[in-house]
């Protein structure tokens, strides 16, 4: 098993983003092409503030005047925001477990949970810049006893800071509870958006968070991003007869016989299907996010789009 100080590389990398930029370039072509209405309504961008430089940011966008107050360090950015956008705030799981994978030999060599993770917020992320919407950024631990959160942003520069956020855990700012999650997410931000959660849903109070998400939905467009972690469990076969596992998120360890050990993929399957149910009983939207990665990109695009486009209307 691999965890988070084990690692090295960047879980997506920036050639990884140019290729999902491409991607849905190339698919969002019919919404743009041809006898249709406009995606982008309104006169133009709205002022509404500065903050410090960040990569990806346009040159264009530095406000010099402003950068020579604080000496050029760090430069200082004017902020825009079209008037008609939609918010996107993405909802992700950064605890232990999702650091893990399994290095089994074979294509899957090294991938861990949050590989999806993060692929999926890339995807998320530049789909939101291709309608021109604000993207935000929340992180949580497992019970969701840490959130931290990157405020929603315009442009690819936004996206690349998302990413760099999860994966690095840098420029994240800590999120307050306010009395309940439900209120903590639908209060993050003014403007209902959609708000895509994703994680693999391995937790014990996975039924609460569910009630919680169902109450955000009310304000909020929520769906669950469900990452397939079945994978990370299908380990290599092993000669002892009992076997001791570690949980990295509590810090326990239990024996396992080899049977038992064995069958973890198919429990992880079953409990998968069981959220699945669940969610879907209390009116949340699942979509199920898996190690094929063109698979992976066409559906979660073709969702995102679908879901844009049915708030339009």
């Amino acid at each position: 098993m691999r965890t988070r100080e084990q690692e090295v590389e960047p879980l997506v990398n920036l050639s990884e983003i140019t290729e999902v930029e491409l991607l849905i370039l190339k698919r969002m072509r019919e919404f743009t092409i041809g006898e249709h209405s406009s995606l982008f309504h309104g006169t133009g961008f709205d002022f509404v503030g500065l903050r410090d430089w960040q990569a990806g940011d346009r040159f264009e966008a530095i406000d010099w005047a402003q950068s020579s107050l604080t000496n050029f360090s760090p430069l200082i950015v004017r902020e825009f925001e079209q008037p008609t956008t939609s918010g996107v705030v993405i909802v992700a799981d950064r605890s232990a477990s999702t650091r893990c994978g399994a290095d089994a030999a074979g294509e899957q060599h090294g991938i861990q949970i949050a590989t999806l993770i993060a692929r999926a917020i890339a995807t998320i992320g530049m789909s939101a810049v291709f309608f021109q919407d604000s993207i935000g950024l929340i992180t949580f631990d497992q019970g969701f006893r840490d959130l931290s959160a990157v405020r929603p942003r315009i442009g690819k520069g936004q996206v690349v800071h998302c990413l760099d956020a999860y994966q690095h855990e840098t420029g994240l700012q800590e999120l307050k509870h306010s009395g309940s999650l439900s209120a903590t997410l639908t209060g993050f931000t003014r403007k209902t958006s959609m708000m895509p959660v994703i994680s693999d849903f391995l937790f014990d109070d996975v039924e609460e968070l569910l009630q919680e998400l169902s109450q955000v939905n009310n304000v909020h467009d929520v769906f669950l991003m469900m990452v397939d972690a079945s994978f990370a469990f299908a380990l290599p076969p092993v000669s002892a007869g009992w076997i001791e596992v570690y949980d990295v998120e509590t810090g326990r360890t239990r024996m396992l016989s080899r049977k038992e050990l064995g069958r973890q993929g198919d429990r992880i399957r079953a409990w998968q299907n069981e959220v699945d149910r669940k969610a879907k009983a209390l009116d949340l939207d699942v979509v199920r996010l898996s190690l094929d990665q063109v698979k992976f990109d066409v559906a979660l695009i073709e969702w995102v789009a679908e879901r844009r486009l049915r708030r339009r209307k």
